[in-house]
């Protein structure tokens, strides 16, 4: 940090009184500020960058330039001491007394989530809206639990912060790793916003080393999808889960995907049969999906249903929330040992249903609507029996060398 004082002559009065401004340059950068004094330009020691002589006039002068030289070096302390950064408008704000304007995490977080709220439908669904009021709510929480404030700063948002609301969320809210990674993943989403719009100086994230661990998946094997097509159920509301259920296991699709078809999404594919044609509303990505015979059953089922016909949908879906309720009765009257969700279908499609049955991982990719192959490795476990069959391919071909090795031998 340098301090000089000089006279703008270009700014002479008509008296030819020039004003003194003094120029404070913090690495490289210069803040220029205005004395409030002025003085004729040959009573003015520019190398000295004081008032030349010692009559009252000059002495009033210098001793005023001292003042405001002792102020800019208090300031500086003042910010060293209390471990700020000093920059050209940190700096002038401190030395002017301008209070920044405090930025609070909760506020923008609460913006953050009012502006999701009006895009759902068109960026954002249900679902990932009610996840990141999930996550304000642990925010508030945490605040008061370790600091018992209501708010605070993003700037005192730092590693440390994350480290303990990480621990918060494990230990106290009782989350597992991958609730707990899921959660801050969001809340640092409003962090990395807060650094792109320049808010804070540091991505304090970029020295957070939480990973999501891959958990064991379920889904249906072949005889417990043919359990649930086989039973025959005396309750209507029981059949109607099985059947969308069953419908998700043979397309692969989510339930909001599911929920939102209409008859105009069934297309002819390529192959001049019936396809499913649609955009999932997670990824906004394209997904086309042949339609098997139990998808066309399903289908045809409830072509004439009241509801489909008022509401143009292809089916008559439950809440997802009524659905994921009745799968666990529905699982209990099939005896089937697994604790049923809508998306374990998809878990389904993804593995007994295609990949067992040969379908290359690529092409079951294209139909979940997967951007890239990884995400859908997630889903489709291989199966065993799918790896067996493999491997009696390599030992055949070992016992097909050795024989030739060994009839060439005998030859010889």
């Amino acid at each position: 940090m340098s301090i000089l004082f000089y006279v703008k002559s270009s700014k002479a009065s008509k008296k030819g009184l020039s004003p003194i401004y003094q120029r404070i340059t913090i690495n490289g950068s210069r803040i220029e500020l205005s004395t409030s004094k002025f003085v004729e330009k040959s009573k003015w020691n520019a190398a000295a960058g004081k008032m030349k002589g010692s009559n009252e006039e000059a002495r009033l002068i210098n001793s005023h330039l001292d003042i405001l030289k002792s102020k800019v070096y208090e300031t500086e302390n003042w910010m060293i001491n209390n471990n700020l950064e000093i920059n050209t408008q940190t700096f002038k704000n401190k030395l002017l007394g301008i209070e920044e304007k405090q930025r609070k995490l909760i506020l923008i977080f609460e913006d953050h989530n009012k502006k999701m709220k009006e895009l759902i439908g068109k960026e954002f669904s249900i679902n990932t809206y009610k996840k990141y009021e999930t996550t304000l709510s642990h925010t508030k929480e945490f605040l008061q639990h370790q600091y018992s404030i209501n708010d605070i700063s993003i700037k005192h948002v730092g590693i440390a912060f994350i480290n303990d609301f990480d621990f918060y969320l494990r230990n106290i809210k009782n989350c597992n790793n991958n609730s707990t990674i899921k959660y801050i993943r969001n809340f640092g989403k409003i962090i990395k916003q807060c650094y792109v719009n320049d808010w804070i100086e540091k991505d304090p994230f970029l020295k957070y080393k939480g990973k999501v661990r891959e958990v064991e998946r379920i889904f249906l094997i072949q005889d417990e999808i043919e359990i649930l097509l086989n039973k025959e159920f005396k309750i209507k509301r029981l059949e109607l889960v099985r059947d969308m259920f069953l419908f998700s296991c043979f397309t692969g699709l989510a339930y909001v995907d599911v929920f939102n078809l209409t008859k105009s999404n069934i297309i002819i594919g390529i192959d001049g049969d019936k396809w499913i044609s649609t955009h999932r509303q997670k990824t906004e990505s394209a997904s086309k999906i042949p339609i098997l015979p139990v998808t066309q059953m399903i289908i045809d089922k409830y072509t004439d249903n009241p509801q489909c016909l008022n509401e143009n949908r292809l089916l008559p879906i439950l809440s997802n929330q009524k659905m994921n309720a009745y799968l666990k009765e529905l699982a209990d009257i099939c005896e089937i040992d697994k604790e049923l969700t809508f998306h374990i279908a998809r878990h389904t499609f993804a593995t007994t249903v295609t990949l067992n049955n040969g379908v290359p991982i690529e092409s079951v990719s294209k139909m979940l609507g997967h951007k890239n192959l990884r995400t859908t490795q997630h889903y489709a476990k291989v199966l065993d029996k799918k790896v067996s069959e493999d491997m009696k391919i390599l030992k055949n071909l070992f016992n097909l060398k050795n024989c030739l090795t060994t009839t060439i031998k005998n030859i010889s």
